[in-house]
């Protein structure tokens, strides 16, 4: 039998683990955590579907109006007015800008509704709108870009019968053209796209940001790229490179425009997700001469609760309409709040997670596009 060597005299012997093993105790540590997360997914998304099963909005009536829809080509705000409008009038006929006369002449709807009215729309776009009204056709068109292409819109909107807008501080702009009348009207969200879902390990993150950067906000990552740098942070959009931190986070950016049901997942695998408005005033950003005040919320703002998600926003004139902060979102003012809020929420998951379903309950109750063309309709005088 062969002995083994003694060791030398001085020479303590240690016990050196075997190879597989310490592999095997890594595997159970690993499984360990995928169930814990597995379990934490699972449950997080049972109870978004228990609130959205249990969830019931008024349905508005049916109204007897043949309406011709021209989209504008936002998906995330298109999908949710035809889906909406398909549901609350007899017929409902979705158009194109460039074919909008030729439809309305065809169709002789009781409403033509335009969305926007900018970018896509042709250079005889607003020659279409006079030519409807000599139709005798309802007329209006809803602005979801103010005030930032206000430049432009001061020339689209007194063309309208009605002017509609998301943007409390444009009614005295549009009412000071001699537009025939302007309303009110916020967005809202899409949420059959907008939804909670399960998502993957590719879409999981502790902070998630989505949009493009403007000038502010190039502005304010700067002040908290050190600290997001050494979080799971997930950052879309275009125009990042604006960032002078913009290496330090480029690893976590992904540049360009992101799909509407990508977002979604982002959304719904995120801890917490920023939204950080676009300021009115930058002349490379907006054309916006006057500088009209931007006072009300986004669209993300309705979209990002709709996912089941916590929603960190900063303040708008407007904001506590639609939600309560510290109910069923929060808000913050510096780049220094939004840090400390966002250690806090990532330390108490029980208050985050309630807080992002009571954001989800209001926005079903009061905040789809099924909700809001409802109350359109209603201002519009179609009450029937």
């Amino acid at each position: 039998m062969r002995r083994r060597k003694a060791a030398p005299r001085g020479v303590k012997l240690r016990l050196i683990r075997r190879p597989q093993r310490t592999a095997s105790a890594g595997s159970r540590l690993g499984e360990k955590r995928g169930r814990r997360n597995g379990y934490a997914q699972g449950y997080h998304f049972g109870r978004c579907q228990s609130i959205r099963a249990n969830v019931i909005p008024a349905v508005p009536a049916v109204r007897g109006l043949k309406v011709l829809y021209i989209p504008q080509g936002f998906p995330a705000i298109d999908q949710g007015v035809s889906s909406a409008l398909q549901q609350s009038v007899r017929e409902l006929v979705v158009g194109t800008p460039q074919t909008m006369h030729e439809l309305a002449e065809q169709h002789r709807p009781d409403l033509v509704l335009v969305l926007n009215g900018l970018h896509v729309f042709p250079p005889d776009h607003l020659e279409q709108v006079e030519r409807i009204r000599q139709l005798g056709i309802h007329t209006a068109v809803w602005f979801a870009d103010d005030p930032y292409f206000t430049d432009f819109t001061a020339a689209i909107g007194p063309k309208y019968d009605t002017v509609l807008t998301h943007e409390q501080s444009c009614i005295p702009f549009y009412k000071s053209l001699g537009c025939p009348k302007v309303i009110y009207l916020p967005l809202a969200a899409d949420t059959q796209t907008f939804q909670p879902q399960p998502s993957g390990p590719a879409y999981q993150s502790d902070i998630c940001f989505i949009g493009n950067a403007f000038w502010n906000r190039a502005a304010f990552f700067d002040r908290i790229a050190r600290y997001l740098a050494h979080k799971r942070v997930v950052i879309a959009g275009g125009f990042w490179e604006r960032m002078s931190k913009f290496k330090l986070l480029k690893p976590q950016i992904r540049s360009g425009w992101m799909p509407v049901e990508e977002s979604v997942k982002y959304y719904s695998g995120a801890k917490i997700v920023i939204n950080l408005h676009r300021s009115h005033d930058h002349p490379d950003d907006n054309k916006n001469r006057q500088r009209i005040p931007a006072q009300s919320v986004n669209p993300r703002t309705y979209e990002i609760s709709a996912c089941g998600t916590l929603q960190l926003t900063d303040l708008r004139d407007d904001l506590t309409r639609y939600y309560t902060p510290g109910v069923e979102l929060d808000v913050y003012r510096t780049p220094e709040e939004l840090l400390y809020k966002i250690d806090y929420y990532l330390h108490h998951e029980e208050q985050r997670r309630t807080i992002a379903y009571n954001g989800l309950r209001r926005t079903l109750l009061e905040h789809s596009y099924l909700s809001r063309i409802g109350q359109m309709l209603n201002l519009l005088g179609y009450t029937n």
